[in-house]
């Protein structure tokens, strides 16, 4: 199972996401532009020593590395209605999440809206954390294939 953040901004996100798939065993790949150094004191901070053992890479065009994949892919959405626990993850699953400023571009909506699933959250409210929303839908995803 892989992560997959689409222009991350916050370092200590992505570094708070490296601990979670350092825990887990999944994956982590950065979609670029990045808005911080992969080099940054604030990114191996939020990751302490765990980036050790997370295999992260990073990539240009989310577009081509979707189109190319065998692999099952979810995005994730606040403005969106189907609940994440009704995805269908599997083992390589791929878990997408937008920047924390921007979100994911519509056009990936306008292309593959089946595969949009939100976390549930009370009326008015903005949106989770990034870091919080990898963590709920990773666990999620492997209480379901029950690892």
């Amino acid at each position: 199972m892989k992560i997959i953040l689409f222009q991350p901004q916050i370092p200590q996100n992505t570094g708070n996401i490296v601990r979670t798939c350092s825990v887990t065993g999944a994956g982590l790949i950065l979609v670029r532009p990045l808005g911080f150094s992969t080099q940054s004191r604030h990114l191996k901070r939020a990751g302490l020593d765990y980036w050790e053992g997370v295999q992260v890479q990073e990539i240009d065009d989310l577009d081509s590395y979707l189109e190319e994949t065998e692999d099952p892919f979810f995005f994730f959405s606040s403005k969106v209605p189907a609940s994440y626990t009704t995805a269908p993850f599997s083992m390589n699953s791929l878990l997408i999440f937008g920047s924390e400023t921007t979100g994911l571009p519509s056009k990936y909506f306008e292309k593959w809206p089946e595969k949009f699933f939100t976390i549930p959250m009370i009326a008015g409210s903005r949106c989770l954390n990034l870091a919080t929303s990898a963590g709920v839908v990773l666990f999620e995803a492997l209480r379901q294939i029950k690892i």
